[in-house]
């Protein structure tokens, strides 16, 4: 290169620096470079993907892209992830104290309890309001009582109202002798939460252990409780209120009280009122004696659900077991007894008024009594006290306005504006030259788990787990579509499915939510005629991560949203209707809210916050 070039080449580097204010080697820069090469479109803007696009420097940039190529990004977590923008948990340092006294923990948040209480004899330790509107509070209860005698803990309040929520009681209670736990209101009003019982309260004796109100109104979460009570003696459990009125949370008691001796456990109302609850009782009560179980309302006017009990109580002695109202759900469930009892002597099983739906496979067929039982026949009956559950359901768990038909989108409609604000964790996109180095796939699940510091059973192992599992799930038919982790690779996958041709849209802001709003000038995009679009929405991960997919069928809309009183513009929507239904499930929301079922109409929705849509360009 002679002189003229090199003078040449770093005015231009000047410039161009000088112009924009950013440095044209940062991955914002490039991704504007990237933008004006693919789109052929000089009316789109960028602007919402650049709003997303990665902050690093040129220099971190540049290290942290050296550090993923030599598998040592992990040793450099923290500084990656505050710099680059990441959801990543805090590494709680180790704790070894013991502590002698009563204590009380009020507005605490990410600490470690590891051997707290162990070999205490008496005495109480209260959680009040701990961890309470806490983003990402991460708590460790490792061996905490363990050996104990009489010990009393009270969890009050605990982690409420907090943001993907992840507690771990691994070995809690462990060879206690008396004592209580107690644990009321609970991961309450919690986003996500993920709460660990491993191998909670094994070989004690005579410990009892209450949730009251544990994960009310909580959205989308996992509760594992494994080993829970295992080879324990005469230890009662009280499950009152648990996951009631909860979105789609899971439960999984694996090994439940096995080999366990006298124990007694109740749940009452437990997963009521919920939307879909998920729960798996895997060799619960295996192996126990004079075991006396009761499920009480449980699911009892729920939607859906899916229960599965497998070798519940089998090979118990004289194990007791009633469902009193089990899994009355308006929008049936499924509910799958394998194994159940098989092989106990001496049991009762009773089933009252239990619901319809349900799978018994290799079910004893002694000691069973089926009461009230309520089969096919009775479903008809069961339709009018469904509508008016509907109807209630509908409320809580599906705004108003969260659905609509496509006829309400129309000048001077007064319709409600569900809460469309992004309730993720902020994140930014990763630069694809660091992204392209990082392991993306279920085969390399353990390699990614030690990039983010994911322990086993962790709130982070959970979202990378389902991120993988929607991205690599089989296509529905007619569908395209692919995870994006870089800006750079949604502008790919955009324009594979449209050409080139194209624009980003989503709804301006955030201002009508919760709120009735007028519609001003209503715009159908391509004309209003039947198109296709590419939809993105974010999924938890620890970068920003968007599922897109091709949309066939839709029509889009843009509006401008007025305040119904002073008829002021104080927004510009995005409305998407999808004019095939028949392939969605006959429990989506949708048709709980507009009374109708797959296929049979079109559906509307808004563009939420940070969510898109891209379309062809008009």
């Amino acid at each position: 290169m002679t002189l003229l070039h090199l003078i040449i080449f770093f005015s231009s580097l000047t410039v161009g620096f000088s112009s924009s204010g950013e440095n044209p080697f940062t991955p914002k820069s490039y991704l504007i470079r990237y933008w004006n090469k693919e789109i052929r479109n000089t009316k789109s803007d960028p602007s919402f993907l650049l709003s997303k696009a990665s902050p690093l420097s040129t220099v971190d940039s540049a290290s942290f892209s050296k550090l993923a190529a030599q598998n040592s990004l992990s040793t450099h977590l923290p500084a990656f992830c505050s710099s680059a923008n990441l959801l990543c948990f805090p590494d709680l340092a180790p704790s070894l104290e013991k502590h002698v006294k009563d204590s009380d923990f009020s507005g605490y948040a990410d600490r470690n309890f590891t051997n707290y209480g162990t070999d205490r004899l008496g005495g109480t330790d209260s959680f009040k309001a701990y961890s309470g509107d806490q983003n990402l509070p991460v708590d460790s209860f490792r061996r905490y009582s363990r050996d104990s005698t009489g010990h009393k803990d009270k969890f009050n309040n605990y982690a409420s109202n907090g943001n993907v929520v992840d507690q771990g009681f691994n070995s809690y209670a462990t060879g206690s002798t008396g004592g209580s736990g107690e644990f009321t209101k609970y991961a309450d009003s919690v986003n996500v939460p993920n709460l660990a019982f491993a191998s909670y309260s094994d070989d004690s004796n005579g410990r009892s252990h209450s949730f009251s109100t544990y994960s009310e109104n909580a959205n989308a979460g996992n509760q594992k409780f494994a080993s829970y009570g295992k080879n324990a003696n005469g230890a009662p459990n009280d499950f009152k209120g648990y996951g009631s009125s909860a979105n789609v949370v899971g439960s999984g008691f694996s090994g439940y009280g096995q080999s366990g001796n006298v124990v007694n456990d109740t749940f009452a109302s437990y997963g009521n009122e919920g939307n879909n609850p998920q729960n798996n009782f895997k060799s619960y009560g295996d192996g126990g004696n004079a075991a006396i179980e009761t499920f009480k309302s449980y699911r009892d006017k729920s939607n859906v659900g899916d229960d599965s009990f497998q070798s519940y109580a089998k090979n118990s002695n004289s194990a007791k077991v009633n469902f009193v109202n089990y899994g009355k759900s308006f929008n049936e469930g499924t509910d799958k007894f394998s194994g159940y009892g098989q092989g106990s002597e001496g049991h009762a099983v009773g089933f009252k008024i239990y619901g319809v739906n349900n799978t018994f496979k290799d079910y004893s067929k002694e000691g069973v009594t089926f009461m009230t039982y309520n089969n096919a026949s009775v479903k008809t009956e069961q339709k009018s006290e469904a509508m008016a559950l509907s109807g209630s359901l509908v409320k809580r768990f599906v705004e108003p306005g969260k659905f609509f038909r496509e006829s309400m989108l129309k000048k001077g409609t007064v319709m409600p504006m569900p809460n469309i604000k992004d309730k993720m964790p902020k994140r930014s996109f990763l630069p694809r030259t660091i992204l392209s180095k990082l392991p993306f796939s279920s085969s390399k699940i353990s390699e990614m788990k030690q990039i983010f510091h994911a322990d086993d059973n962790s709130t982070m192992e959970a979202m990378i787990v389902d991120s993988l599992s929607d991205c690599e799930r089989a296509p529905s038919p007619g569908e395209t579509k692919r995870c994006v982790g870089s800006a750079e690779d949604m502008i790919d996958f955009a324009v594979s499915v449209l050409g080139r041709n194209v624009a980003i849209r989503t709804t301006e802001s955030v201002k009508g939510s919760n709120q009735n709003v007028k519609l001003g000038s209503v715009k159908g995009i391509n004309g209003g005629k039947v198109t296709q679009s590419v939809s993105c929405h974010q999924s938890l991960f620890p970068y920003l991560l968007y599922y897109c997919h091709s949309v066939p069928k839709v029509r889009v809309y843009e509006a401008d949203i007025l305040d119904p009183n002073s008829k002021a513009k104080i927004n510009h929507g995005v409305a998407i209707c999808h004019l095939d239904t028949s392939s969605w499930s006959p429990s989506h929301g949708a048709f709980l809210a507009l009374g109708s079922a797959p296929g049979r109409i079109e559906v509307c929705h808004w563009i939420f916050e940070n969510d898109l849509t891209w379309t062809i360009a008009d």
